[in-house]
């Protein structure tokens, strides 16, 4: 059967994530809905990240299969007008080899988190950024990010219905910088944790507020205990930017 791969954005704001759910509606319904629309076929897609409710996407990846063969071009313009009224775009359709997985065969998987950090709400960007009104310190909060680069235990920044085997993971990048009145802070790992990012920045805001330096960062995540991590960060700052293969 021929094999698909999309490269999808979306506002997660009014999907309960990309996961199917039996009564809300999430991401991955509205694609497999208009790929029915499309081709008359029922088809399961997988993607390459189960983003959860709130979170956005500019490069998602998700692949299926048809019974027949269709133009990439045809995919794309075909899906993106059964997609319309919802804010779901195919940026990309391409044709693959059946071993193709979207999930299985991602190397990396790459996230920015933005934070808004002035003390007018936003407006433009409401249930897109993190609205947080106390000066940070985007500069230590860097410093911090940094000291848990590489292969650690990361118990402390996952969520206690996460279902991976392993805590162990290998966070290649990690990194906060500001831009005006933005704080943006970016990571890359092959996989990543279920909430392990929001975990993550919202033990960063401790360090941004002062309340904790870089080190007691570093020693909440040697802990290897949920209860030293920080308030998690909510889900509207969160975007998958790109996924690498």
């Amino acid at each position: 059967m021929p094999r698909y791969r999309l490269t999808i954005e979306y506002d997660g704001t009014p999907f309960s994530g990309w996961q199917r759910q039996p009564d809300r509606p999430s991401v991955q319904q509205a694609l497999e809905e208009a790929i029915a629309a499309m081709s008359g076929e029922t088809v399961t897609t997988q993607a390459a990240g189960r983003t959860d409710a709130g979170v956005h996407a500019l490069g998602q990846v998700a692949h299926f299969d048809l019974g027949k063969s269709w133009d990439p071009f045809r995919i794309r313009e075909a899906l993106n007008y059964h997609l319309r009224p919802q804010p779901v775009a195919i940026i990309a359709a391409d044709a693959v080899d059946d071993s193709f997985e979207a999930r299985f065969s991602a190397r990396a998987r790459h996230y920015e988190y933005r934070i808004l950090n002035r003390r007018a709400p936003p407006v433009i960007e409401r249930n897109h950024v993190w609205h947080l009104p106390m000066p940070l310190d985007a500069d230590a909060m860097d410093h911090a990010a940094g000291l848990i680069l590489g292969t650690h235990d990361f118990t402390t920044f996952r969520s206690a219905e996460c279902q991976a085997k392993s805590p162990l993971r290998t966070l290649d990048a990690f990194a906060v910088r500001r831009e005006l009145d933005h704080i943006v802070i970016t990571a890359s790992a092959r996989s990543f944790l279920h909430h392990q990012v929001r975990s993550m920045v919202g033990s960063l805001k401790m360090v941004g507020e002062g309340k904790w330096s870089p080190a007691e960062f570093r020693a909440a995540l040697d802990a290897r205990d949920r209860r030293r991590c920080g308030a998690m960060a909510p889900s509207a700052g969160l975007y998958l930017t790109r996924v690498d293969y």
